[in-house]
């Protein structure tokens, strides 16, 4: 493109200020193409590209714009804007969210699909940046195509909508507060405390809008992420709470692994012998063989991690947001003198639980923490303990690896062939349904970033979409992605984007003819499955599990659906015809989607744990008052850590 260029004299003297004449879209896209981050003395680029679905909102703006500098920040094609935002969060959360991808759509639908994979980034707190068009900031010709109305306000759009779902949101109405609003994104994008979805509603004729740009704002940008470490008096304090311990214990989240602190952790637990329980997010931080390991925490727990959790007297929480799996609904950690340090950069989840907060970067505190602790260590007795419970627990593994289940084989089973056939530095993808809970306990993790579930949301349907995002950001690695038939159905369409990219996938699809998860907590509920089968409805019903005469599964044929994407599809009815499956898919060279059914009723058993849903106080039916009766028993084990 030839620049526009145009001077004119700056009002505190005689400096000439070099501007050139760009839209508001041109002038954002090639910001974004300038930004950079740096942590440790590496810098990378921050914007990896951009996803887009165009529409009469964005397609003259935002589209001309990325066409125009795709050289900078390439443009990729997405089927579905929910998805594409899933991709994106997964990208970022495999590049320690120290690079992202914006997100682009038209006014209207386009947009609102967007606002559930928004409210995962954030929850996740995932950097992705949203840029939805909307309505005329003009209102010329209101009411436009998919233009929302309301009586009340007339500066409403439906992009308000990402407003609570969003860490920062901003409606460019003019083309030259494009610069301070990138400039906020950016700061809130970068921020490894604050950083989430961003959006930026950018009206569809403000983005064709032409303005005259300091060259300056387009320079090259590098955001600096530190390593901040806390207040040395609170560190002081949380060195004596734990040499004064009896039974520390250390709750590894999401934040080992996105500061690159799992070395700093292995440090730690060796010299001290303090056990390590681990989030979802946290998965990996230590590998599953470590002596110090004591496998997945809370509700999804391990006998081991649950065990120790019971007893200890201490919780160092390192990067982990508290949430009501990690402490089985407040029911996890028992001890009437449990006491809890929080490492975390966030000073909102420092906080939690009356916990002394160490706010900072997890690696440098950890390295820190371990100089404050010289030549402290816990009992041998109890590391003793420790290490003898992380060896029977991998036992309890090997037996649900290798339970011989039929006719259809046990979901534990298919994790235990997709683990042994997999590599240490593969990854495996998952976010809803009973897999998540399965692969917390069970999946033998080598590597900190072969573990991605997604259970801050558990959102339907990231699962492909998010294996792709894991794809694009780690390409030399093998990507398994463990899809239920529920959320298959629900968001299938990236497998056209995977190989439309080149970007190879080996999909597990676990069929099991309806919503597993939730039948099994209606059950426990005394719902009797309720609505979780895929039946013809027969005597005005769709399927319970005590009916003996069901309607006939539904014949929807999710592997020839597959197929129709233009993945290669193989089908397996047995562990030993998925062994070969996962053998041959090695040599395919696109997607691969790997069928197999499985028993819906042969689940992975709870290891004393608890996960808070309330039962209905009243009801006629005898199976839901006993279950009242026994949701009133746990909910007296909840405590509030004040």
């Amino acid at each position: 493109m030839r620049k526009v260029l145009s001077c004119r004299k700056a009002r505190d003297g005689g400096d000439l200020l070099v501007t050139v004449r760009l839209t508001a879209a041109q002038a954002l896209v090639r910001f974004l193409t300038e930004q950079y981050v740096e942590r440790d003395g590496i810098e990378r680029h921050f914007f990896a590209g951009c996803f887009g679905i165009f529409g009469h909102g964005n397609v003259a703006g935002v589209g001309q714009a990325l066409q125009q500098y795709s050289d900078g920040l390439p443009y990729y094609q997405a089927r579905n804007e929910q998805a594409m935002v899933h991709t994106a969060s997964a990208y970022a959360r495999q590049k320690d969210r120290l690079q992202a991808f914006a997100c682009t759509t038209s006014i209207g639908p386009g947009a609102t699909n967007m606002v559930t994979g928004a409210a995962l980034a954030t929850i996740n707190r995932l950097p992705v940046l949203l840029l939805p068009g909307d309505v005329f900031a003009s209102r010329g010709p209101d009411p436009v195509l998919q233009q929302l109305e309301t009586p009340h306000d007339g500066t409403l759009s439906v992009n308000d909508c990402f407003r609570p779902v969003s860490r920062y949101w901003d409606r460019v109405v003019r083309p030259e507060q494009v610069m301070p609003a990138a400039l906020a994104a950016m700061r809130v994008l970068t921020n490894q405390a604050e950083t989430g979805a961003v959006t930026l509603a950018l009206p569809q004729d403000v983005q064709t809008e032409a303005f005259d740009y300091p060259e300056t704002f387009f320079e090259k940008r590098i955001w600096h992420v530190g390593r901040p470490l806390p207040d040395a008096g609170a560190m002081e304090r949380a060195a004596a709470m734990i040499r004064a311990s009896r039974r520390p214990m250390i709750v590894a989240g999401g934040g080992v692994i996105y500061s690159e602190a799992t070395e700093a952790l292995r440090r730690l637990c060796e010299r001290t012998g303090i056990p390590v329980g681990e989030t979802q997010a946290g998965k990996g931080s230590l590998p599953y063989d470590h002596p110090c390991s004591l496998g997945a925490v809370g509700a999804t727990g391990s006998s081991a991690a649950n065990r120790a959790a019971r007893e200890a007297d201490l919780v160092i929480g390192v990067g982990t947001r508290w949430t009501d799996f990690t402490t089985a609904s407040k029911t996890a950690f028992q001890n009437p003198e449990v006491r809890f340090v929080n490492i975390n950069v966030a000073d909102f989840d420092a906080n939690k639980h009356a916990g002394l907060a160490l706010v900072g970067d997890a690696r440098a505190t950890l390295e820190a923490l371990d100089e404050a602790l010289a030549g402290y260590e816990v009992d041998p007795e109890y590391r003793e303990q420790s290490e003898t419970a992380s060896r029977e627990w991998d036992r309890e593994v090997e037996r649900l690896y290798s339970l011989d289940h039929g006719p259809l084989p046990a979901q534990s089973e298919v994790i235990g062939a997709v683990n042994s056939l997999s590599d240490p530095e593969d990854v495996v993808v998952c976010a809803a349904g009973s897999m998540p809970g399965d692969l917390h306990k069970l999946w033998r993790t080598r590597d900190p970033k072969g573990y991605h579930v997604e259970y801050g949301y558990s959102c339907m349907g990231y699962e492909i979409a998010g294996g792709l995002g894991v794809k694009m950001a780690a390409p030399e690695r093998e990507v398994y992605v463990m899809c239920g038939d529920g959320s298959y159905l629900m968001m299938n369409a990236e497998i056209v984007t995977s190989i439309q990219e080149g970007y190879k996938l080996t999909i597990v699809l676990v069929d099991n003819s309806g919503f597993s998860s939730i039948g099994a907590l209606s059950r426990s509920v005394g719902s009797d499955g309720f609505g979780t089968h895929y039946r013809f409805r027969k005597n005005d019903s769709i399927g319970l599990d005590s009916e003996e005469e069901p309607g006939d599964v539904l014949p929807a044929d999710l592997a020839t659906n597959a197929q129709s994407l233009g993945a290669h599809v193989i089908r397996t009815q047995n562990i030993e015809d998925l062994k070969k499956a996962l053998g041959d898919a090695k040599d395919v060279d696109r997607t691969v989607v790997i069928h197999i059914p499985v028993d819906r009723y042969e689940g992975v058993p709870d290891y004393d744990s608890f996960w808070d849903v309330p039962v209905a106080e009243v009801s006629e039916m005898e199976s839901v008052a006993a279950a009242r009766e026994e949701y009133a028993a746990n909910t007296e084990s909840e405590r509030r850590y004040l």
